[in-house]
């Protein structure tokens, strides 16, 4: 840095070079790295320093100066004030092509790995409307964008149905319009709001701690005609409930089941203490590839159907699977990789923390008439133990979905000692799978290495990795 040493508070005009991890960007002064948000990769820009460490710094954005031609017009009028589609700005190519750097980096720098070819990422045709679920939260305290504040009209600070705003537990945006879903998602969340601020229903005040509308999840299926409202209160009032099933029926003939889920504690989750089927069955169903899935109001399933039978084929393909096999899936969530492969193998073990994922592995698998798996519920540190393996027999083929801060490290140590001849690490979070996969390096070939969008325009990333026990 020729002996200038930065401050904070300092501005700085930039040239942003490329994204970096979480969704930031990355510029130099001097070979000097400044990390900050809401830039793409071009833009020339002008900053402000808020922490300086020795080897990098953290700003916050302040101007554009020169727009890069990576940039396109966000679709939502919400971009910039909502947290959930951060790369809107970016056009989708781009985006694709970063989330393969985000994974080639990890395996770089965080794994160590030379010369590894990741392949290009799998991306959607339509990266609009492509969540199947989507939680939308009531709120006391209404979280206002820049536009609505500039228009100046008389607006009912009291009430919001929608998203939080970024960092924020109390406030929330009030949503007319969502690309996340689908437009019939946005059309019912403005249908419950328009009728709860006509009933005069109130929302719930986080601070307070009181009132009655919690949040609105809606689960709408990708291949079937099935669409769940879910709407969590603070306890159970049952004439309410059916004041709005009329209203729902009436307006919403699509919504094929409500169901009223009751949360009388302090956290504001969406999952409560008891569950009432107004009207339907109380569950959808829809599928993935081949295979059915029954989904109840908190039942697991990956939210992207259509990138999530992409990343399912990719994770069969890299297993090389046989008939003879005999599959550990570990970290398997509700069964839907273990009855992805079942058909193609001799058996499958399925490993979960979750005792309700388990139950709902096993009923997908009777509704799907496989009968090759097996299902354990326990933590996975504690259960992978050598006396498993005995049990059930040594397995063919790991394959391994962890949450995103990865595997235990007891976990990585089993994995040593079993040593399957073929394993496929699908991660979220590509800095801890190298991380974990560096532990291996001696024992594991890298093969392949396959990035799927699952969440477009945002960070998030899954990384397929295929690997092989060296010779």
């Amino acid at each position: 840095m020729h002996g200038y040493i930065m401050k904070k508070n300092e501005e700085w005009s930039l040239t942003v070079e490329r994204f970096a991890d979480q969704g930031k960007v990355l510029a130099k002064v001097n070979g000097y790295v400044i990390f900050f948000k809401g830039a793409a990769p071009g833009d020339v820009v002008r900053v402000r320093t808020t922490k300086v460490k020795k080897n990098y710094a953290e700003a916050i954005l302040l101007e554009i100066l020169s727009p890069s031609p990576l940039r396109v017009s966000p679709v939502c009028s919400y971009f910039g004030t909502c947290g959930g589609c951060k790369w809107q700005h970016v056009a989708y190519e781009h985006q694709l092509t970063a989330k393969r750097e985000s994974v080639a980096d990890a395996l770089a720098y965080t794994g160590g790995f030379q010369d590894i070819a990741v392949q290009p990422t799998i991306g959607m045709e339509n990266p609009t409307f492509y969540r199947n679920k989507m939680e939308f939260s009531f709120s006391t305290q209404r979280w206002f964008t820049d536009a609505e504040i500039a228009e100046g009209q008389v607006i009912d600070r009291n009430f919001a149905l929608g998203l939080h705003a970024p960092g924020r537990f109390d406030k929330v945006l009030d949503l007319e319009m969502c690309y996340l879903q689908s437009e019939l998602s946005a059309r019912i969340v403005n249908g419950i709001r328009q009728f709860a601020k006509q009933e005069q229903w109130l929302a719930w005040d986080t601070r307070k701690q009181n009132g009655f509308l919690r949040h609105v999840v809606i689960r709408q299926a990708w291949h079937t005609q099935d669409l769940m409202v879910n709407l969590v209160t603070y306890g159970y009032l049952p004439e309410r409930m059916y004041l709005l099933a009329t209203f729902f029926q009436d307006q919403f003939p699509e919504i094929t089941t409500f169901v009223n889920t009751c949360n009388t504690g302090l956290a504001q989750t969406a999952y409560g203490e008891s569950q009432h089927i107004i009207y339907g069955s109380g569950k959808i169903y829809d599928k993935i590839g081949d295979l059915t899935f029954e989904i109840a109001p908190t039942a697991f399933f990956q939210t992207n159907t259509s990138q999530a039978e992409k990343l399912y084929a990719v994770t069969r393909a890299f297993a090389e699977l046989q008939r003879t096999d005999l599959i550990y899936d570990l970290y398997c969530g509700a069964g839907t990789i273990s009855l992805f492969c079942a058909p193609h193998v001799q058996h499958v073990v399925g490993v979960e923390l979750v005792e309700e994922a388990v139950a709902n592995a096993r009923v997908n698998a009777q509704l799907n008439n496989i009968h090759n798996t097996t299902f354990i519920s326990g933590d996975m540190m504690r259960l992978f133990t050598p006396e498993f393996v005995r049990k059930h027999g040594k397995p063919d083929v790991l394959v391994v979905d962890p949450p995103r801060a990865g595997m235990h490290p007891k976990v990585v140590a089993q994995i040593a000692q079993l040593q399957p001849e073929r394993w496929v690490y699908v991660s979220c979070n590509p800095m801890s799978q190298a991380r974990e996969l560096k532990e291996l390096a001696d024992l594991y070939a890298i093969e392949a290495v396959q990035p799927v969008d699952m969440f477009p325009h945002t960070h998030h990333t899954e990384s397929v990795i295929k690997l092989r026990l060296r010779a």
